[in-house]
């Protein structure tokens, strides 16, 4: 019997396929990863009997970096990384152990298949899955095939099984495009994004952006914000002036009719059609033509549409929509949402999808007609050749969707079932007027069949004043004729949907990677989403794309980009040579990057005029150990700390308060220490801001503070302070927080865990001398007599933390509440290294005595 490995690209997916190919019948486990499970079955082949082990992957296995050395923003010259500079694949997400997941699963078996999704995206994956287990999978015999890949575009029975009797192969191509773009974003936005952060965080105080970043893809799609910015800035209003009639067809009724001049810009030409006009009381008609029109229903959905539309009608930015639609995806509610395609192929089961749609009461009357009466052929598309078009793949309810969740799937249903349904279709009446030499023309439109109008209202044909009867040469009179003086107005801001189809059209990015840019530049704030999702430049954003201008038009651009993307499509279809595009683009950017550098001056100019200097901005805090001169503490993002006299800028930890530290003096350096904190539920910690940039020691690294400084003596280090390792992560210390009293508190330097103890006590120090039992520091406490726990109402008592019975019901484990989650560290259940199972946040410490460090730390655990 032979043993088959599947992959999908998510738990839930793999949950979904192993349950509609076992039919139900399989078994399933956690991995050893703890975050993808396997689901086994037996079953058939390719007509052999096979035992089957459907897991899955959390996304990309794998990610692109530089390596060592070429990571450090200080060590490295950003012009090196553009060919000088090694990259490697690493873990993607290392506390996963993926690959070690997909070894241990993937040992012994006999075949492979991949059901990753149909995109580039997931052709790419495919591959860092086959790194990782073909190695320890069994050897085909001759020319056997051992490696299979799935074609599906949505999760229903009928697609999956279908899926499963026409395997492929995976593709290369598409694999090494992704590949490309991956390389070619790494090292252009990085040497980019570090020269400017760091040229221009050197300089000014307030550019509240923590990251100056550049990117090929992320900025033309700002340059598209900023143009419109451009525009509205240097519109000029114009006065016009325009004509108004209205005539009295009957006595109590009165039609406006639209000037066929339109408008004229100067007032005395106006003044004198007025005069005209007003010398004949009566209107006469020159023609009535009546014509049937069409509404065309809307070509089938792809991505770009309904991202366009969910951003314009249903106020969801594209990001957030996107992250909706794929979870419709995996619950099998809709098909494969990235997709460029408008076009239904042939073999497509219309019918069935909508019978799906018969029951739910919002369209049920609209579906059953187009059953019964006879469904409409969908119009003819674009075929891109990836996906068929999104559609709504079984029915659901507003209770089992909620909120947003639901109103996506409405929209794309409603969508689908217009595809299906008739044209809409109405009369158009126009009927010209003469007032005397000038010509006005009103126009009436009359619904003769609704179509799909029925389905999507907010396409309906508006109702308008009908129109009388009348015929070619019927007089009526004039009832006023008047000027109306009215000024141009300028273009409003881009909304979120007007950005998307720019950058479809220019080729900026791809269906999949457009909500990520849009996102970037939010993110970045370079732009802000005001009222009606529209994207408002801020002035960082107005005055980096004002400066490409001027050094280079191109980083701006979108043609280069676009010409870009056209040569990682033909690595995709197999036309160009990977290394060659690769080793030309790059080629293309390191001399526009020198040209940069070079020309920086320019851009600078414009920030000088927007933006203040460091020695302009923030308010004096600790002294420089340098000048012993105050230094000032800079707030806006990224905070960090500024000596205008020896024009030094030292980084701080982000996200927290910064206070000084009871103007304590670092003994290396003479700096004073300043406190970071994270709130009163938090951590925190001291630190010298001179250390934190430049580690005195071998085994330091820049970002660590006075709890992970190995100074032997200082009594605000690591060496002093520490207690024990930490319960949860690899290589965390608990470290007494000295300043947390009388709430006392020891934390984790790694990561998010903070043990509370000893409350109220007078004072509470670590001591020199070591548990017996487990290694750990033993601490001295002090209480007041009126407020002490101990036995016997002692007020002093040296122990240890992890085993003393005095200490049990005094110590307390929890997790420090952060403002952001960058100081977060192993939160996850681990098992081995003497640790027992997880346990809840909150319970006190197991005071069980232990018989060496790991099981003392295990007692953590209950």
């Amino acid at each position: 019997m032979k043993t088959v490995l599947m992959v999908a690209e998510k738990p839930s997916l793999a949950q979904s396929i192993a349950k509609i190919l076992s039919r139900g019948n399989m078994s399933s486990r956690k991995g050893l990863n703890g975050a993808c499970s396997v689901h086994e079955y037996t079953g058939s082949f390719i007509g052999q009997s096979a035992h089957f082990k459907m897991t899955s992957v959390c996304g990309h296995v794998m990610t692109l970096d530089f390596i060592g050395k070429y990571n450090s923003w200080d060590k490295v010259d950003p012009a090196e990384l553009f060919s000088k500079a090694p990259t490697e694949k690493k873990e993607a997400n290392p506390k996963l152990t993926m690959v070690k997941f997909l070894q241990v699963e993937g040992r012994g078996c006999d075949c492979i298949v991949l059901w990753l999704d149909c995109d580039k995206e997931g052709e790419n994956i495919c591959f860092e899955v086959l790194d990782a287990v073909l190695p320890v999978m069994n050897k085909p015999r001759g020319t056997e095939r051992s490696i299979y890949r799935a074609k599906f575009s949505s999760i229903t029975d009928t697609d999956i099984c279908n899926a499963m009797n026409h395997l492929g192969e995976p593709n290369r191509n598409e694999a090494l495009s992704v590949d490309a773009r991956q390389e070619l974003d790494l090292r252009i936005g990085c040497a980019f994004t570090r020269f400017q952060t760091k040229y221009f965080q050197g300089k000014y105080g307030n550019l509240d952006s923590s990251l100056i970043s550049f990117g090929p893809c992320q900025t033309p799609t700002l340059g598209f914000c900023v143009e419109r910015h451009d525009k509205i800035q240097s519109f000029k209003p114009e006065t016009y002036w325009v004509l108004q009639a209205k005539v009295n067809p009957e006595k109590e009724s009165s039609l406006t009719l639209d000037w066929d001049r339109v408008r004229v810009f100067d007032r005395e030409v106006a003044q004198m059609f007025l005069n005209i006009t007003k010398m004949s009381k009566e209107a006469r008609v020159e023609s009535v033509i009546k014509k049937e029109k069409v509404k065309q229903r809307p070509l089938a959905l792809n991505t770009v549409e309904m991202l366009r539309v969910a951003s314009a009608a249903l106020g969801m930015g594209p990001q957030h929509a996107m992250q909706i639609a794929e979870r419709l995806y995996t619950q099998g509610y809709i098909s494969y949402p990235r997709t460029e395609t408008t076009h239904y192929p042939e073999n497509f089961d219309l019918k069935g999808c909508l019978r799906q749609q018969a029951s739910n009461p919002y369209w049920a009357e609209t579906v059953n007609a187009l059953l019964s009466e006879g469904i409409n052929r969908p119009r003819k598309g674009h075929d891109a050749g990836d996906h068929p078009p999104i559609t709504p793949m079984r029915a659901a309810t507003e209770t089992e969707l909620g909120g947003d969740g639901w109103r996506l799937y409405e929209y794309i249903t409603r969508h689908f079932i217009a595809t299906v349904s008739a044209d809409c279709k109405y009369l158009q009446t126009t009927i010209s007027f003469s007032i005397g030499p000038e010509r006005f023309t009103c126009v009436g439109k009359v619904v003769t069949s609704p179509g799909f109008t029925e389905i999507m209202p907010w396409h309906s044909i508006p109702l308008e004043e009908s129109l009388p009867c009348c015929e070619k040469g019927d007089l009526f009179p004039v009832g006023e004729i008047k000027l109306l003086e009215k000024q141009t107005s300028p273009p409003d801001y881009l909304t979120e949907a007007e950005l998307i189809t720019l950058m479809e059209k220019h080729g900026i990015g791809t269906d999949a990677s457009i909500p990520v840019h849009i996102n970037n530049i939010c993110q970045r704030n370079y732009v802000t989403v005001e009222s009606g999702r529209r994207l408002k430049p801020t002035n960082l954003g107005i005055v980096l794309v004002h400066g490409y201008y001027k050094i280079d038009a191109e980083l701006v651009l979108p043609t280069i980009r676009s010409a870009v993307e056209k040569q990682l499509n033909l690595i995709a279809l197999g036309k160009a040579n990977y290394h060659q595009v690769l080793e030309h683009t790059l080629d293309i950017f390191k001399r526009k990057f020198h040209y940069f550098v070079d020309s920086i001056a320019g851009m600078d100019e414009l920030m000088e005029v927007s933006f203040s200097p460091l020695a302009a901005t923030g308010k004096p805090l600790s002294r420089c150990g340098k000048c012993h001169r105050f230094m000032k503490y800079i707030q806006a993002k990224p905070s960090r700390l500024h000596c205008s006299h020896c024009d030094d800028t030292y980084s701080l930890p982000q996200n927290g308060t910064i206070k000084l530290y009871k103007e304590l003096r670092c003994p290396l350096d003479d700096f004073e220490l300043v406190l970071w904190s994270s709130g009163s539920r938090g951590k925190s910690y001291p630190l010298c801001p001179y250390c934190y940039n430049h580690p005195p020691f071998r085994d330091m690294k820049k970002g660590m503070g006075c709890n992970e400084c190995t100074h032997p003596t200082c009594q605000h280090s690591l060496s002093m302070l520490g207690i024990g390792q930490c319960v949860e992560c690899e290589n965390g210390v608990l470290v007494l927080d000295s300043t947390s009293g009388p709430k006392w508190k020891m934390a984790c330097n790694k990561c998010n865990v903070i043990v509370h103890f000893f409350e109220n006590a007078h004072k509470v120090r670590v001591s020199p001398e070591t548990c017996d039992l487990c290694e750990a520091a033993l601490v001295d406490v002090d209480f007041n007599k009126a407020k002490s726990p101990l036995p016997s109402d002692e007020t002093q008592h040296s122990g240890c933390v992890f085993c003393d019975p005095v200490f049990q019901d005094l110590v307390e484990l929890k997790h420090a509440a952060m403002r952001h989650p960058m100081h977060r560290g192993g939160q996850g259940k681990r098992q081995g290294r003497g640790r027992g199972k997880g346990r809840r946040p909150g319970g006190k410490v197991n005071p069980k005595k232990p018989k060496d460090k790991m099981a003392a730390l295990a007692a953590y655990f209950v």
